[in-house]
Parts: C-alpha cells; structure tokens; sequence
C-alpha cells in the first residue's frame, strides 16, 4: 500500500506570511487558504501553479522548508 502525504506551504500576500496551508500542491495550498479566509470561489482568480488573487491583492505559496 502506498502511502501519500500532503506538503506544507507558506503562503504569502506580498512578502509578508500570512498563513500556514498543508496541501498537495501550491496552488491548492493559496485556493484552500483563502476559502479559509472566508472568501468565495467565484472571487477567487487561479493565475498560475503558485499563486492566486482575491479582489486584486495578489497570494503565493512556497513550501515551507523554502521559505526559511
């Protein structure tokens, strides 16, 4: 049996972290973050394998062992 493991992520708004996201990839990891934050869907703009925007402000994610 396989065994399958989720990657943390350090997501960012700008330079600054904002959030602590476990997920399968950088992109989920930013989605997932900010469907925490309470934000909606269809608010949310996929713009790339590591980042999204949510009303102009620009996310990214880096795995957490990176971003140190």
């Amino acid at each position: 049996m396989q065994k399958t493991t989720t990657t943390s992520y350090s997501v960012y708004s700008g330079k600054r972290v904002v959030g602590l996201q476990n997920a399968w990839s950088p992109s989920e990891a930013v989605v997932e973050y900010l469907r925490r934050q309470g934000y909606r869907n269809d608010e949310i703009r996929r713009m790339g394998y590591d980042s999204a925007a949510w009303r102009g402000a620009t996310y990214t994610a880096r795995e957490a062992s990176e971003a140190a």
